[in-house]
């Protein structure tokens, strides 16, 4: 496997610090001096700021459908890919607690922002909500596909918020269950994957 570039390692920097600080309080020093190079060197790679954000919208979009495409080879059916998306909360919890989500508040910190970018991050939303409605359609659910979808998004980001304001673990892992008895209550077609 090919040693990560200097652009490569410039953008998980970004991306880490975008996550733990936030994309407005992250400066071109914060950045540079994550990545131990120079400014010099750092203007090289990236003009802007803009562009650094662009770079990590795409490095985040491409980890998600690796993930999710590694979903869909492990999981036994849609139901089991379903639960490792609810199982996320429980696997980050730690992040979750001391930053939110990395998605939630990336989306939410580009539209206070009113920032050209809030589209483009929203498409990490997207990516999981067309996911999820298609592993809602594999199991037979096809005409509410997509407000299942939702419904389980919106409960992961209200999960996600609440553990960053009380960063209660027990909490994170009582609404995965709570979420997982949702699952488990939906009417599945007799034609659907049980």
């Amino acid at each position: 496997m090919p040693q990560p570039s200097t652009h490569d390692h410039i953008v998980a920097a970004a991306d880490d610090l975008f996550y733990r600080r936030g994309f407005d309080a992250t400066s071109f020093a914060d950045i540079a001096e994550a990545v131990s190079i120079s400014r010099g060197n750092f203007y090289y790679h990236f003009k802007t700021k803009d562009e650094i954000l662009d770079a990590v919208i795409q490095r985040r979009l491409d980890k998600t459908r690796a993930m999710l495409d590694a979903w869909e080879k492990d999981g036994a059916d849609p139901k089991a890919r379903i639960v490792s998306f609810i199982e996320i909360l429980i696997r980050n919890r730690t992040d979750i607690m001391a930053h939110g989500c990395p998605v939630g508040t990336l989306c939410a910190e580009l539209s206070k922002l009113d920032h050209a970018a809030k589209a483009d991050a929203a498409k990490l939303f997207t990516l999981f909500r067309e996911w999820l409605a298609g592993q809602f359609t594999a199991l037979g659910l096809t005409q509410d596909a997509d407000c299942h979808a939702m419904h389980l998004l919106a409960m992961s980001q209200g999960v996600a918020a609440l553990a960053t304001a009380f960063r209660d673990e027990i909490y994170i892992r009582d609404e995965a269950d709570r979420m997982r008895d949702w699952l488990d209550t939906l009417s599945i077609p007799e034609n659907g994957v049980h």
